[in-house]
């Protein structure tokens, strides 16, 4: 979302707001914290070191050292068709949107290693998009256009697919895990019925909303608008929903690989826009886990804000310090995906501060919902990772004693 639209965004809340506290609208709490289990299964998450400015062959090669040192793609046959699920929330280029050349390289790999097809999408965000029984508006393809990535994964063999240019009856009914908070099936595209296996592609980000989005955060691609609605407007347990969304049976049976390109980083506001830092080595993450990524992924976010001017930390340039922001543009979004009466009646979105990775809500209900918290091993991909970043991203992911 531009600052000028969330300014915008935050006058109609302000208004909507002053309304609801007139009619005694009740805000649901966050739920209480389970504290930490303790860790268990080890779980493998591969670093590959970029120098800054690295050329499009130097990130591909770092792309294929942590790609192939996170798995050894022995759950790909030839002939297999494989989804790659990127981070496109806009227009905008990497990092507020997936990696155009580690798009490319990862496509590639699998070319190589016997895909028959390859396929790349997603569905953007309801500021730019939006699919309702009635009709359309926006584009998604454009927007993967204007990113960058519809180029780059072409060129590398895939194809492209956009799941509202399928329609509204394009989907199927797919369940989380018993226990969760989502109150119906969450709506799935029906092309992931059509393929072996899924990858998914995040950035390293921050959110207006959410704090953080990461390889959890980005399963909302999938949903339908009315999954997207319920998502938003029963806000009270956002963080656990968006935990508990990944834990759906297609993405339980299907999903292989998370691979995050990371040597931008979207240190504020986010998703679409934001101050983005470039540290002097940046990363390239992979894992089989989703939640050990997010683990390395979180922490790589929060050491890259501690390099951020704290001007660029402030007000409208950083939005989640605040939880009257954080509020109206919840309200906002519900309101654009259901209309007013929806929103009249939503959710308080509470945010949270996250100081360290243990502070986050959405990691914190999925250790519980995947069974364990992982226990994250940090491997090298290449001579190029510094010791000294490997330690200290191995300190933010070992739980305090």
């Amino acid at each position: 979302m531009e600052r000028r639209s969330f300014l915008k965004v935050l006058a109609q809340a302000a208004a909507a707001a002053l309304f609801w506290r007139k009619q005694g609208v009740a805000f649901s709490q966050p739920l209480p914290g389970a504290g930490l289990p303790a860790p268990g299964k080890p779980a493998r998450v591969a670093l590959a070191g970029l120098e800054r400015g690295a050329s499009p062959k130097t990130v591909k090669s770092a792309v294929r050292a942590a790609a192939e040192s996170a798995t050894k793609f022995s759950w790909l046959s030839r002939g297999d068709a494989v989804f790659i699920k990127p981070a496109l929330n806009s227009g905008s280029p990497y990092p507020a949107t997936t990696s155009p050349e580690a798009i490319g390289a990862v496509v590639e790999i699998l070319k190589e290693k016997g895909a028959r097809r390859v396929i790349v999408g997603d569905m953007c965000g309801i500021e730019h998009v939006k699919l309702s029984q009635e009709g359309l508006s926006g584009s998604s393809r454009s927007l993967m256009e204007a990113s960058g990535m519809a180029r780059a994964a072409e060129a590398a063999g895939a194809e492209l697919h956009f799941f509202e240019e399928a329609g509204w009856d394009a989907f199927y009914e797919d369940f989380p895990a018993a226990g969760s908070h989502w109150k119906q099936g969450l709506m799935m595209p029906n092309i992931l019925k059509e393929v072996d296996h899924i990858i998914l592609m995040p950035r390293c980000a921050r959110h207006v909303l959410a704090g953080s989005t990461l390889g959890l955060k980005a399963a909302l691609g999938y949903w339908r608008t009315d999954t997207r609605l319920e998502y938003h407007r029963d806000a009270a347990t956002f963080q656990e929903k968006t935990a508990e969304g990944n834990t759906v049976n297609t993405l339980l049976k299907k999903q292989r690989l998370v691979l995050c390109a990371a040597d931008k980083i979207l240190t504020t506001y986010g998703p679409d826009k934001g101050f983005i830092f470039q540290p002097e080595i940046g990363v390239v993450m992979a894992s089989e886990s989703v939640v050990a990524h997010d683990m390395v992924s979180l922490a790589w976010l929060l050491e890259n804000r501690l390099s951020v001017p704290s001007s660029e930390k402030e007000g409208f340039k950083d939005p989640y310090g605040s939880q009257w922001m954080v509020s109206a543009g919840n309200h906002w979004v519900v309101s654009k995906l259901g209309g007013l009466g929806q929103a009249v009646g939503s959710e308080r979105l509470t945010r949270n501060d996250i100081n360290t990775i243990w502070d986050d809500r959405v990691l914190n209900r999925a250790y519980q919902v995947f069974g364990n918290m992982p226990a994250v091993i940090l491997e090298p991909a290449n001579d190029a990772l510094p010791q000294a970043l490997k330690k200290r991203l191995a300190e933010g992911t070992t739980p305090p004693a």
